[in-house]
């Protein structure tokens, strides 16, 4: 699906981005979304650009773009959970749109559902360090460091404890038998 010429305004230089990415995140949307929430989606994206260019903001038109079509996609049945707020399930969609790239890139889960050419033309496009393995482990490290109690629970523990030979992972159960409570 192409994004419909006659939906993409430019307006002062503004226009819904002309890529992959965005096609995909349009159609979704619109086959997800009601045209009342779609259009709000699309409406936000064009205000928030055009007020940050009024306010001299530097910021990537897709990644608004994004953030702008996925913010709502919380009130639609397909993506609401019975738990959480809209605005974290709109979140959670936009989180499980990008997810297995993030897989695939990282950890190689579905490596085999690409083929070689798709690889590498993704590659020779975006190319991948000799020691990506190494150096993004480092990146999650050099992100992670300075606040080692958001790691509680989550894979980036693992990161700290190879990389930190004084880092102490959080232990849940120590966590419970320590509290107040007796028993």
């Amino acid at each position: 699906m192409d994004i419909d010429p006659t939906t993409n305004i430019d307006l002062a230089g503004i226009r819904i981005p002309d890529s992959k990415l965005a096609r995909e995140i349009t159609e979704l949307v619109r086959d997800t979304e009601s045209p009342l929430l779609f259009h709000h989606s699309s409406r936000v994206f064009y205000w928030g650009a055009l007020g940050g260019k009024r306010r001299g903001l530097r910021f990537d038109p897709e990644l608004l773009y994004a953030g702008a079509m996925f913010h709502d996609m919380g009130l639609t049945h397909q993506h609401s959970s019975t738990q959480e707020r809209f605005e974290v399930d709109s979140a959670n969609t936009a989180r499980d749109f990008l997810r297995s790239g993030v897989e695939m890139d990282v950890l190689g889960l579905g490596y085999s559902e690409y083929n070689d050419a798709e690889r590498q033309a993704v590659v020779h496009a975006h190319p991948r360090s000799a020691r990506f393995k190494e150096d993004i482990i480092q990146a999650f490290y050099d992100g992670n460091k300075h606040k080692p109690e958001t790691t509680f629970g989550n894979v980036n523990a693992d990161v700290l404890a190879d990389k930190d030979p004084h880092f102490t992972r959080g232990n849940f159960c120590s966590v419970i038998r320590a509290s107040a409570w007796r028993g």
